[in-house]
């Protein structure tokens, strides 16, 4: 009897049937985005050898999610950062030259960096779960090696 690891549907899902379609030219490559497009198919998969301007423009896709998770991450960093440097000033308070305890410029820095800290691990966390459910819902999409040197390709789920 063999055993079914279940995290095997998860990080290895079947593959997707569909059309495989190589380009050797990026006209050819956006007349068929705007083809498959006025044909009202919106679920295919478009690969490129290099980032080019006019597929982005001709899929017209949505803005990533990951950006709200970057932001939460910051503001949560930052409030974190006042938090903690407000408390152990207030726990532990250093009084020099009569100074007030919970002055804010000092604190600007650590609450900058925490920023920047919980901003960037979420952002990852961020692409982490989207890319984890992009595949759970997408299925594993047919590639070709020569996407990576010098032809375009567009795969079209059935």
């Amino acid at each position: 009897m063999k055993l079914v690891n279940p995290l095997t549907a998860i990080f290895h899902p079947p593959p997707t049937p569909g059309v495989l379609a190589v380009f050797g030219h990026l006209d050819a490559t956006v007349d068929a985005i705007g083809q498959l497009r006025k044909g009202g198919h919106t679920d295919f998969t478009v690969y490129s050898p290099i980032p080019r301007h006019e597929i982005e423009d001709a899929l017209d896709q949505p803005v990533s999610p990951v950006r709200m998770f970057t932001l939460i991450g910051g503001i949560a960093g930052c409030a974190i950062g006042a938090w903690i440097t407000l408390y152990m000033s207030y726990d532990w308070p250093l009084v020099l030259g009569g100074k007030p305890v919970g002055s804010i410029p000092p604190y600007v820095v650590i609450m900058f960096e925490m920023t920047v800290l919980f901003g960037a691990l979420s952002t990852i966390l961020g692409i982490a779960f989207n890319a984890l459910f992009a595949a759970r819902r997408l299925g594993t999409v047919a590639y070709d090696p020569r996407f990576t040197n010098d032809k375009f390709g567009i795969f079209v789920r059935a």
